[in-house]
């Protein structure tokens, strides 16, 4: 076994109920998807689940690994008073991580966060449907370089060996996709998900590590450092990007992609 189950998972709080609310019908799409992943999830049962979320706390020449042993948190700053959840950590399969990371001289560094971010929360609520106890792996990106990101995931499929692990990559598209957008309409927002999207249906790495730097910033996404780890991580394995759905309602770009 190694990773068994890969998948780039949007991380809106909307698709939360007791956040989304009224609102949950618009982003229908994006929660039945969620809810197909998560049988696929059930179905491989991953002793772990490793998650790259852009919300973690980071550093910018570091990646971040969370070494608190029990993990909690909850939806209170988007209004939903009553929904959370708790993980403990794979402090094993940690061990390994930065067992692999040290070998392949690989910048970390570890931080104790109980709390989680939203990034990571909001994928674990569909995929592990609130199992108590579920093992998980919380990881922050850098400011490093995209082949650095790509090594860092080829590292984790190395300490991952023989572990039945799941790699969930959390991040958003393009946030400026209309004039209602929370970080401002730009029309590269709409030129860079569906050419990040073909990209992905062609398994196209070199195309999408090659994207060019402007359209990734003007963009204003979360989840293309994400990616470019888990693709490190399913090199040599076999697998067959299938996109879910893709919406964005609200201004950002919800992108679905079980591999």
């Amino acid at each position: 076994m190694s990773i068994n189950f890969a998948s780039l998972c949007p991380h809106p709080p909307l698709i939360i109920p007791n956040v989304g609310k009224d609102k949950i019908q618009e982003v229908s799409e994006t929660i039945e998807s969620m809810e197909t992943l998560a049988e696929d999830f059930e179905e491989k049962d991953p002793r772990t689940a490793i998650v790259i979320s852009p919300h973690a706390p980071k550093s910018p020449n570091s990646f971040i690994i969370n070494n608190a042993d029990l993990f909690q948190g909850h939806f209170h700053q988007f209004g939903d008073l009553s929904t959370e959840l708790a993980f403990r950590n794979d402090t094993d399969l940690v061990g390994s991580i930065e067992d692999q990371f040290e070998k392949e001289e690989i910048p970390f560094k570890e931080r104790n966060f109980k709390e989680l971010d939203h990034g990571t929360l909001v994928p674990l609520y569909y995929l592990t449907q609130g199992k108590p106890n579920s093992k998980i792996v919380s990881l922050a990106y850098s400011e490093l370089s995209l082949e650095q990101h790509f090594q860092m995931g080829k590292a984790l499929q190395k300490a991952s060996k023989d572990k039945n692990v799941a790699l969930i990559a959390s991040g958003d598209m393009s946030h400026r996709l209309n004039k209602q957008a929370p970080a401002g309409y730009s029309p590269r927002g709409e030129e860079f998900d569906p050419k990040l999207i073909e990209l992905i249906k062609d398994k196209d790495i070199e195309g999408i590590l090659n994207m060019d730097p402007e359209l990734v910033k003007e963009a204003g996404q979360c989840g293309y450092r994400s990616l470019v780890i888990l693709l490190g991580a399913l090199s040599n394995l076999e697998w067959e990007p299938e996109v879910l759905s893709y919406e964005g309602p609200f201004g950002g770009g919800y992108l679905v992609v079980d591999f």
